[in-house]
């Protein structure tokens, strides 16, 4: 009922095109407004106020005709156009206006990148070097312990920076470069943030990659645009480090010595001691392959001292550790001398380290202090590897505990060995069951003269855990448990025959250390000696081999009591510390009481 009058309304409301032309012929059409941005005519009938909106064709003339033909009689009709506002065009307008912003953006990117290629070209040749005009390392020479002879030598480079007078007035002359030399981590670029921090001079540091790229020319353009800074702003120091990637041996590349390296190394040359002379400047490098380097690099003149940063001694580590444990919480009990009696060989970067695994182990342990527990795991952790969960009991175990007792056995009953640190069958990772560790003799260690019954004893205690297995389990169930162990004992039999002179040979040496190709040196590897020689070489490293296995052997079967009484007790604690060791051998041997001593660490 109520839909009838709604849709009423809508008719009187809406026309069609047609219509608005029949009324337009009755006269009855008072007013019409065409807006051609909608295609509607907006129309005001007789006796009506509201408008009414039509759809126009996109071509209408019958409207303009009939409109005309009816002001042309008595009736008239008000025509207008008003067109509304279209914001089509707007946004026409603001998209030409976006597309011509972002070509003139791409076009500035385009020529702002050309012209920073352009200025890279220019600079590709000039040094990387870092520029220090008062370098703030935060290391001083106090902070480098450890390498004392080689601190007080540099130590004398930044005297005569800082005060020339004492040093001329006697004709002394400030050496031209100093070579620092050593193994990996021994404290080489710490001296030189050392350097660079007590010198008060300007410092330039670089590496010795950064001379070389692909382009030729480039390292030796480099290396003037440094030597020309360095004159500029002298009394200077320069410091390469890690100068053996680009001081190799000339020669190298067999097929000629045109290469963009080479061309480095020859301006390197020329400007530490050529024609010009470079006086003012220092230069301080550092490598651990002095072997590599040229001959003409090391001369006098360019490195006037070669400075050996050695592996540090007893009282080396204690300072080392001394640094280091500054900012560490040391519990009492902790002894830094202890841990430098225990660490012969290692580095400074080593002891660095040490301290910093013993300080995470507290901290996931949740202890307040780092304690000697803490210690002993962070040095097996980097001396063996981290420790693994222990093996359930099974004959895998069993194996291994008569592997590393034999070891640890003859370890204690040798009188040439050093002393027994502690035996374990945790298993480590890197596929190590278990282990046999000794407190190596410092003073043997440190100067590196290793007599012959110390060799022979060490060849005997390598293959301690192969005679036992062979010993205890027969020849039949002998694992591959000692491949490394019979490396070991071959390389270290070779040396002693052919260089040593320790064997019925005689006293003379019959190897040196292999000149590789890549030195520029013998393309292919010349025989020092004949065949004849050569095969009485193998019978003596044989021999030699198989007197110290047959020893390890005879040792542990005369043992055999012990040997099973240690291995019950290694099952069952899994560790045996030194001295417990070599107490429980004791009660079970005639070893004098002055052999223990004298084993203890």
């Amino acid at each position: 009922m109520l839909a009838t009058p709604v849709l009423a309304q809508n008719q009187e409301n809406a026309l069609s095109y047609s219509e608005l032309l029949r009324r337009i012929d009755a006269g009855e059409v008072e007013r019409v407004v065409i807006d051609p941005a909608q295609d509607v005519a907006r129309v005001r009938l007789e006796n009506r106020e509201e408008t009414v909106e039509v759809p126009l064709f996109d071509r209408h003339p019958e409207l303009f005709q009939k409109i005309a033909q009816q002001n042309r009689s008595a009736e008239t009709i008000e025509l207008d156009v008003q067109p509304s506002r279209d914001p089509s065009a707007a946004f026409g307008i603001a998209a030409n206006i976006l597309l011509i912003v972002l070509l003139i953006g791409g076009l500035m990117a385009i020529v702002r990148r050309s012209s920073q290629a352009g200025n890279q070209a220019m600079s590709f040749g000039k040094s990387r070097a870092r520029f220090q005009m008062d370098a703030k390392t935060g290391v001083m020479f106090d902070d480098v312990a450890g390498i004392e002879e080689a601190k007080e030598e540099l130590e004398e480079v930044v005297s005569f920076l800082k005060k020339p007078e004492r040093f001329t007035a006697v004709g002394a002359k400030i050496p031209k470069g100093v070579l620092l030399v050593g193994p990996p981590g021994t404290g080489k670029t710490l001296l030189a943030k050392a350097i660079a921090g007590e010198a008060g001079v300007p410092f330039f540091s670089i590496s010795g990659s950064e001379f070389v790229e692909m382009f030729v020319g480039v390292g030796a353009s480099r290396v003037r645009d440094l030597f020309r800074k360095a004159k500029e702003n002298a009394p200077a120091i320069v410091f390469i480090d890690e100068i053996d990637a680009v001081g190799r041996q000339r020669g190298a590349g067999i097929g000629g010595g045109n290469d963009e390296r080479e061309q480095t190394l020859n301006q390197l040359l020329t400007e530490m001691d050529g024609f010009e002379g470079n006086s003012g400047v220092i230069i301080i490098a550092a490598t651990n392959r002095p072997d590599v380097l040229d001959r003409a690099l090391l001369r006098p003149g360019r490195f006037d001292r070669q400075t050996i940063v050695d592996l540090p001694s007893y009282n080396g580590r204690l300072g080392i550790l001394d640094v280091h444990a500054r900012n560490k919480k040391l519990s009492a009990e902790v002894s830094l001398e202890a841990i430098a009696r225990r660490t012969p060989g290692f580095s400074g970067a080593d002891l660095a380290n040490l301290l910093n695994e013993a300080a995470i182990l507290t901290g996931r342990r949740r202890k307040d202090a780092i304690g000697p527990l803490e210690v002993d795991d962070a040095i097996d952790r980097i001396t063996v590897g981290l420790q693994l969960t222990p093996l359930l009991d099974s004959k895998k175990k069993r194996l291994i505990a008569y592997h590393e007792v034999g070891h640890a056995l003859l370890m204690t009953l040798l009188k040439n060995s050093d002393p027994l640190n502690k035996v374990t069958i945790i298993p480590r990772s890197g596929g190590v069951g278990g282990f046999a560790q000794q407190s190596f003799n410092e003073e043997t260690i440190d100067s590196g003269l290793y007599t012959r019954g110390w060799l022979m004893d060490r060849l005997t205690i390598t293959l301690g855990g192969r005679a036992a297995e062979q010993e205890v389990f027969g020849e039949a169930e002998v694992t591959i448990g000692a491949s490394n162990d019979l490396r070991v004992v071959a390389d270290l039999a070779r040396e002693m025959v052919t260089r040593y002179g320790m064997s019925e040979l005689g006293p003379f040496a019959l190897e040196t250390q292999n000149n590789e190709v890549f030195l520029g040196r013998d393309l292919m590897p010349k025989s020092e000696y004949s065949e004849e020689i050569s095969t009485l070489v193998d019978r003596q490293v044989r021999a030699i081999a198989v007197h110290c296995y047959e020893q390890a052997r005879q040792i542990l079967r005369e043992h055999r009591v012990l040997l099973d009484r240690l291995v019950d007790i290694l099952l069952d604690e899994e560790t045996i510390e030194g001295d417990r060791f070599r107490e429980i051998v004791a009660e079970y041997t005639e070893l004098p009481e002055k052999q223990l001593i004298a084993n203890n660490p």
